[in-house]
């Protein structure tokens, strides 16, 4: 068993990791056993399982035992099921961590990225979330880890392919910041709730997850209440951490689905008050197009 992988109660964690799982056994023991080599801090690590049928938590309590295991009966998403493994280690108070981190359970991490994500926030008091680089297997970098918030602009220019068609430009490569080298430490919008790490003060003043976000969007709203709240996001791509990417819900019809959906709660979250009615039509009817009936539905309820 590796000390550093269970709780202590003195003194402070140095990191409390939440990783929310649903039906990625075998990824899930990779990332695990990349946990057990992490070296120089002492941290945690909390499972949620997310009612899988694939063994998964018997597979944790089996070759885990000093991770904490939740096993939750239903999949109440994303945004819930992390705010399960928050809530085991105190937050949204300051919590028994000095920092905490989401990190999905598709993710290698290697053995000292953790240390060197916590040295670098130390160093820099100002940064509320930092998040790696995340590359994919063949070796691509995964576009979420750094992004611009999805404003009716940068989302328009996505959805016609200007994002596409010139990723290099400032104004038309904003939403993944393709414009920015992808070994360029950056101030940014958001980073991936796939592994990205806050600070116990910026949990304790702007609070959990949204749980309205059943799967995406949610690390974006949490991001841009951290900034609301004059913290900054940073991109450090100084650590590398590899990402197999949608191991949950590849192919999956209500993945595609709850990411348009999600990209309607933000919208109207944050931006819809302030626009104008004739762009808020084109925006609602952008969304339709892509979410399909349901979320046509849902949007139609909102008046």
């Amino acid at each position: 068993m590796n000390p550093e992988l269970s709780i202590h109660s003195a003194p402070l964690l140095d990191l409390a990791i939440v990783i929310l799982n649903y039906n990625t056994r075998d990824l899930l023991r990779g990332c695990l056993h990349s946990l057990r080599a992490q070296v120089g801090l002492r941290f945690a690590a909390c499972v949620v399982d997310n009612a899988s049928t694939d063994d998964s938590a018997a597979m944790v309590s089996n070759e885990f035992p000093a991770v904490t295991l939740i096993r939750n009966a239903t999949n109440d998403g994303f945004s819930a099921g992390n705010n399960l493994g928050l809530r085991h280690f105190g937050f949204p108070a300051r919590g028994r961590a000095r920092y905490a981190m989401l990190l999905n359970p598709d993710t290698v991490v290697p053995p000292d990225a953790l240390r060197r994500l916590v040295a670098f926030a130390d160093a820099h008091p100002d940064i509320g979330v930092v998040g790696p680089k995340l590359v994919l297997m063949d070796g691509s970098l995964d576009k979420a880890c750094r992004r611009s918030f999805p404003t009716p602009e940068v989302s328009f220019y996505r959805f016609v392919g200007l994002s596409r068609l010139f990723p290099r430009s400032k104004r038309f490569g904003r939403y993944n910041m393709t414009y920015l080298d992808e070994d360029e430490q950056a101030d940014v919008d958001s980073v991936v709730g796939a592994c990205m790490m806050l600070r116990a003060e910026v949990i304790a003043r702007i609070g959990l997850l949204d749980e309205q976000f059943f799967m995406y969007g949610e690390d974006l709203d949490w991001c841009l209440r951290a900034k609301q709240a004059g913290y900054r996001v940073v991109y450090y791509p100084d650590v590398t951490v590899h990402h197999v990417k949608r191991a949950a819900s590849r192919a999956s019809v209500k993945a595609q689905y709850e990411f348009q959906r999600a990209m309607w709660l933000f919208y109207k979250k944050h931006y819809r008050a302030s626009t104008h009615p004739l762009v808020d039509g084109l925006v609602r009817l952008g969304l339709a197009v892509r979410g399909g009936p349901a979320l046509l539905r849902e949007m139609s309820q909102e008046r």
